[in-house]
């Protein structure tokens, strides 16, 4: 009688960019009933896999969670328990990885099993250090070599003598043997004068690039305290780097950058910065929370306007048009008018135009805009779907000319439980830029953290605001802000950033 028994997949986590992962890692990652993850996966890719079961296994030079023995029965118990474990190891599982063990070990118990490759930090991380493996004239050949050692004798694991004159050589693991490396490379024929490399933290944000000759790296690790992990790359080709550097060169890169904005909505800030080369910390000091009974604002079609200031305003309408059995073609003769560039994206995702977007992405613009387009105000019928603790200035100004204005309560912005161990992450982290994309994310913000972690937060950081509201609520409550949206929406945020940053 035959036993089933669940499927191990043999998961490469890349070198640790969470965009490395490869189509195939992503699709087990999200069907994954467990996970079982090493030191060197980045953790963001736990987020692939929301309803799996999470077991750290890490390993590094010094510090074993569970021994390889140990991660092996793991595995047996965890596929004859459940259908999909999912092993995310960093790099590719066969390089330097030990997968080819753990495959064995579950071939030998008939555990089923798949083998899903990934970029391996010997071909990715020389990448974003603008160091081609190859490159004709220069390395016809490329050579992936343990860096450790043999601890009895005290020196590199593998015979050198067939590698060492020839093609591009990276060192995996190898930083605490690289004097050793570095001498018996030279002994055995190649140049004092080769140029070398050591890549510390490869394509995370805080890689670190160390550049020298290879009689003179290992002082110049030693000089900049170049740990684990990282790679030593041997060969003409890490001389490119010079000109083939990108992922350093970035406006951002070795900038650390905390993001407030609720959770469900700080993706695009954080693309954004990440892809400038920022180191991001999220911080969320604000959640939104839907209203759950929707009032009645009577027949839709009655009005001459509906103003929408965000996009969470024009995703909570729709919702309760859809709850009340309609859609957009009660807006028939209804002009749209928005505050923002992201506000605009939403409605016309909907197939819509918008008839009316003010230059300045404030309230004060939107009503002279308003103003001008339409002269008297008197009689109109206007919808505010909004947040409750929207600024009154609008309503009241068009009421103040004779309007009628309804003000719909779409969804409430509150403060979210927070943690003090995340408090206090983000006061080690040490952010150089807090960004505010509203002024109750800058209150939250301030009550969240308290008087004593704000003192120590802020001699080092900077505050980053969207507009001159915000940037007047983060004044008042004592944080200096240093950078200013000029349009005030998320691409203007990361370009006032940048702006600081270079001044």
């Amino acid at each position: 009688m035959s036993v089933a028994y669940g499927k191990v997949f043999l998961v490469g986590a890349g070198p640790g960019d969470p965009g490395l992962i490869t189509v195939r890692g992503r699709a087990c990652l999200e069907r994954a009933d467990v996970v079982i993850y090493d030191n060197l996966a980045n953790d963001a890719l736990l987020e692939y896999a929301p309803n799996a079961e999470r077991i750290f296994a890490g390993k590094s030079t010094d510090h074993h969670t569970l021994l390889q023995d140990e991660i092996n029965e793991l595995l047996l118990e965890q596929a004859r328990k459940v259908a999909r474990v999912v092993r995310l190891k960093g790099g590719d599982p066969f390089v330097f990885g030990r997968g080819g063990e753990e495959a064995l070990f579950l071939a030998e118990h008939g555990i089923p099993f798949e083998i899903v490759p990934g970029v391996t930090s010997g071909i990715g991380a020389l990448a974003y250090a603008g160091i081609p493996v190859t490159h004709r004239g220069l390395a016809g050949s490329v050579t992936l070599i343990t860096g450790h050692e043999d601890t009895q004798r005290h020196k590199p694991a593998v015979d050198l003598a067939q590698l060492a004159v020839q093609g591009t050589l990276v060192f995996y693991m190898g930083v605490k043997s690289l004097s050793h490396i570095a001498a018996e490379l030279i002994r055995l024929g190649r140049a004092p004068e080769t140029p070398a490399a050591a890549i510390e933290w490869g394509t995370f944000p805080r890689q670190r690039t160390i550049h020298g000759r290879l009689d003179t790296i290992h002082e110049l690790c030693e000089r900049e305290r170049v740990s684990p992990p990282a790679l030593f790359v041997v060969g003409a080709v890490t001389a490119l780097s010079e000109t083939l550097s990108w992922f350093e060169n970035r406006p951002l890169y070795g900038k650390r950058i905390a993001v407030t904005r609720a959770r469900g909505q700080a993706s695009e800030l954080v693309i954004a910065l990440r892809e400038l080369g920022a180191d991001v910390f999220e911080f969320p000091t604000i959640e939104i929370e839907r209203v759950e009974a929707p009032p009645d604002f009577g027949p839709i079609g009655a009005y001459h306007w509906v103003i929408l200031t965000s996009v969470n305003g024009v995703d909570m309408l729709f919702e309760r048009l859809e709850t009340l059995g309609l859609d957009a073609r009660g807006l028939a003769g209804v002009k749209l008018c928005v505050i923002g560039s992201a506000t605009r994206e939403a409605v016309q995702k909907r197939f819509l135009r918008c008839d009316l977007m003010p230059d300045k992405y404030v309230a004060e613009s939107l009503l002279e805009a308003l103003v001008e387009r339409e002269g008297a105000l008197e009689g109109k019928r206007f919808l505010l779907p909004r947040a409750d603790i929207a600024r009154s200035f609008l309503p009241k100004e068009l009421r103040a000319r004779g309007a009628e204005v309804t003000e719909l309560i779409a969804y409430r912005t509150v403060k979210p439980q927070s943690s003090e161990q995340l408090a206090d992450a983000l006061v080690a982290y040490a952010p150089d830029f807090v960004t505010f994309t509203s002024s109750s994310t800058a209150r939250n913000f301030c009550e969240i953290l308290g008087p004593a972690r704000l003192a120590a937060l802020q001699p080092k950081a900077a505050f980053a605001s969207i507009g001159p509201i915000t940037t007047q609520t983060a004044q008042d409550l004592g944080l200096a802000v240093r950078a200013e949206a000029q349009e005030h929406d998320i691409p203007g945020l990361v370009q006032a950033i940048v702006r600081a940053l270079s001044a």
